[in-house]
C-alpha cells in the first residue's frame, strides 16, 4: 500500500515540493491551471513560478501556450508527473542540471549562432505555416562521446524542439564514424558546412542534421576531427 501524500499546505517543506503536492493534489495530470490560481494557493511566497518550472528538471511536463496553442496565455496544463520530489533524496538536482545563469545563457546563444541547433530557427522566426513566432531557449542534451562516455552539454534550441527532443541523445562517435567515411568530395563539401555554419540542401542532409543538433562542445571536437577551422 502506498504511503499517502504529504500535505501541500506543509510549511516545513519547500516551495518546490509544495507545488508538486499542489499539482497532484488540486489540479490533476491533464488539467489547466493558471498563474493566479497557483499565486492564490502560496501567498505570500515568492517567486514560486520559478520553483514551479524548476519541476521540469526533475521530469514533470507543464506545458505553456507555447507547446500547446490551445492554451491561452495565462494558462499552463499538468501533462505529466515526474520524479517525487518530495521523498527524501529526491529533489536533488541531477547531475549536469544546475540553473544556467544569464552570462552562460549569452555564451551559448552566441556559440550556437542565436539560432535553434535542431531546426535553425531564429528568434522571432514564423515557424511555417502558422503565425508562432519562435522564442530560443537553453536544453541540456546528452553527449555519447567515441569511446562510450556520456556527458551533458548545453545546445540552444526554440521552445518547440525542446519539448519534442527532451528524450534525444546526441552520439558524436557516431557522426565522427559517418564522416570519416565520406568520399573526399563529400568530405570538402561538409568542411564547408562546418566553416560556415551553414549549407544548401543536398543529399548529405542527415549528416548535417546530426552535426547540427551537437552542443558547441561536440561540435568543435568533430571541426577538429576533420581538421577544420
Amino acid at each position: 500500500m502506498e504511503a499517502p501524500l504529504p500535505s501541500w499546505l506543509d510549511p516545513g517543506l519547500g516551495t518546490m515540493k509544495r507545488a508538486a503536492l499542489w499539482l497532484v493534489s488540486e489540479v490533476g495530470v491533464g488539467k489547466t491551471f493558471t498563474k493566479e490560481q497557483l499565486r492564490a494557493a502560496f501567498p505570500g511566497v515568492s517567486q514560486v513560478d520559478r520553483r514551479m518550472r524548476d519541476l521540469r528538471d526533475f521530469g514533470w511536463r507543464i506545458h505553456t501556450n507555447r507547446e500547446d496553442a490551445t492554451l491561452d496565455s495565462h494558462e499552463q496544463r499538468f501533462v505529466e508527473q515526474g520524479d517525487p520530489v518530495w521523498l527524501p533524496g529526491r529533489a536533488t538536482r541531477r547531475a549536469g542540471t544546475v540553473a544556467i545563469g544569464a552570462g552562460r545563457r549569452r555564451e551559448v546563444l552566441a556559440k550556437d549562432g542565436n539560432m535553434c541547433r535542431s531546426c535553425g530557427i531564429t528568434p522571432g522566426e514564423l515557424y511555417d505555416g502558422t503565425d508562432e513566432a519562435a522564442q530560443l531557449d537553453i536544453a541540456r542534451r546528452e553527449v555519447v562521446k567515441p569511446g562510450g562516455v556520456r556527458t551533458t552539454e548545453l545546445v540552444t534550441e526554440c521552445r518547440r524542439c525542446r519539448v519534442g527532443g527532451r528524450a534525444l541523445v546526441a552520439d558524436l562517435g557516431e557522426v565522427i564514424r559517418a564522416a570519416a567515411a565520406l568520399s573526399p568530395s563529400d568530405r570538402r563539401v561538409l568542411e564547408g558546412w562546418l566553416d560556415d555554419d551553414q549549407r544548401e540542401f543536398t543529399a548529405l542532409d542527415r549528416l548535417w542534421s546530426a552535426y547540427r543538433s551537437l552542443p558547441e562542445e561536440s561540435r568543435a571536437q568533430l571541426r577538429s576531427q576533420l581538421g577544420a577551422t
